[in-house]
């Protein structure tokens, strides 16, 4: 069974000077399922988590987790370069009820496609939760193959991949090799069209912090046969889209939050905010696709 299919938001963390911001991050949640987001992901990559410690990021999952109160599944980020910590992390996020768990490849130290394979299935085979793999070479420094990814999806629990390689030739193949057992993600906004026409689910999507419905419109007018209005909502997000990557993530989608009113505070250290060629940029995709700034 699917996790969700449609739009996951990669939802960021509101700051503010005692730490997370839950009154913040309550208007954020109601805000995407007012407008149809289908999942709420919290504590990924967009979300800041490897500025969190331990007991404020698990606190995170647990207030997300009774705020959505079952209106939407929620996934929750507990990957880690440990598997220890990693299995750790994971065990919590389904005590505290997680749907599911967004799990990264490990980074820095990384690993061969062996100690992949023993990581991700150490972790499924000790914690009873459905797992989403987590593949973004550009962040970790390391690939899942797709003989990889074909290898874990015969593991029960290990169920869905979220793809931010963006090598559609090797999301082909592994689609091919894992014959219907690992359900497709886009991990860019700027492909989930064309990850659709590899059989994706949808997308884990940072611009719909900002533009839910849109977001969810484009996978649900795919699903519904009308390729070429789903095509049209792509096309027309690519300059907002490609302003929200102009710097790391998520600085710019922070910015763009506390512009549209949403007050989220910065991002952490090491980020910082935007340099003000990129602010420019960034307001005037935000008003070229409407928004009244």
């Amino acid at each position: 069974m699917s996790i969700f299919t449609g739009s996951g938001v990669a939802i960021v963390t509101p700051f503010n000077e005692n730490g997370v911001d839950y009154k913040a991050l309550d208007e954020l949640i109601e805000f995407n399922i007012e407008n149809k987001t289908d999942c709420i992901v919290i504590c990924g990559t967009t979300g800041e988590a490897s500025t969190m410690p331990d007991e404020e990021h698990l606190q995170c999952v647990k207030h997300t987790v009774e705020r959505v109160n079952k209106r939407v599944p929620v996934i929750a980020g507990s990957g880690s370069n440990d598997t220890e910590h990693a299995l750790y992390l994971t065990k919590k996020i389904k005590e505290f009820g997680a749907d599911a768990a967004l799990i990264v490849t490990p980074y820095y130290n990384k690993t061969t496609q062996k100690g992949l394979y023993e990581h991700f299935a150490y972790l499924a085979e000790n914690v009873d939760i459905p797992i989403m793999l987590y593949n973004v070479p550009s962040r970790t420094g390391m690939a899942i193959s797709p003989e990889t990814a074909a290898k874990l999806s015969k593991i029960n629990n290990i169920i869905a991949i979220k793809e931010a390689s963006g090598d559609f030739s090797s999301i082909a193949k592994m689609m091919d090799l894992c014959e219907g057992r690992l359900d497709l993600y886009s991990g860019n906004d700027d492909q989930i069209v064309p990850m659709m026409s590899l059989g994706g689910k949808g997308v884990v999507s940072v611009v719909a912090n900002i533009l839910p419905e849109e977001t969810h419109n484009i996978v649900q007018k795919y699903l519904d046969g009308d390729t070429e209005g789903s095509l049209k909502l792509q096309l027309n997000m690519l300059e907002l889209i490609n302003s929200l990557f102009c710097e790391v993530n998520p600085i710019p989608v922070k910015e763009a939050l506390n512009l549209t009113g949403f007050n989220v505070g910065n991002c952490r250290r090491p980020l910082t905010t935007m340099e003000p060629i990129n602010k420019d940029k960034l307001i005037s995709a935000l008003r070229n696709y409407g928004f009244k700034i």
